[in-house]
């Protein structure tokens, strides 16, 4: 499994990507280790507001329907359409293009809230 250092992490499993004002939000590879083959992503959040840890979409496994959870407050400014056509992007590249939305940032205080990586890694019981 592989955790990029530059990213944010939450309890929940998911990641967070900075890109200025703005930010980019998927699931770990651990998340989708666990969901197994994932068939469906629904995101219906485009143009909302949402506020941290509440609910921005779900994705769907084989097995199972999982929450998406936001990491920090935000406006759902993009939801990545591959993903929509192509929801295996979540397990065969979770950290490109298998991102989830980009969100304009409505409280970066929030960021202190989420983990780094070593204590994501921590919190899974990773261990190298």
């Amino acid at each position: 499994m592989t955790f990029p250092e530059e990213l944010y992490y939450t309890t929940d499993h998911e990641w967070l990507r900075l890109e200025g004002e703005h930010a980019f939000v998927g699931i770990t590879d651990f998340a989708q280790h666990e969901l197994g083959d994932i068939v469906y992503v629904d995101i219906d959040t485009l143009e909302k507001d949402v506020q941290q840890h509440e609910v921005f979409g779900t994705v769907e496994a084989v097995k199972t329907v999982s929450d998406l959870f936001l990491p920090i407050n935000g406006k759902v400014l993009e939801i990545n359409q591959l993903v929509q056509t192509s929801p295996e992007l979540l397990n065969s590249d979770c950290y490109g293009d298998g991102w989830l939305v980009k969100i304009e940032i409505k409280d970066s205080e929030q960021l202190q809230s989420l983990l780094n990586v070593q204590n994501y890694k921590n919190l899974i019981g990773h261990h190298e």
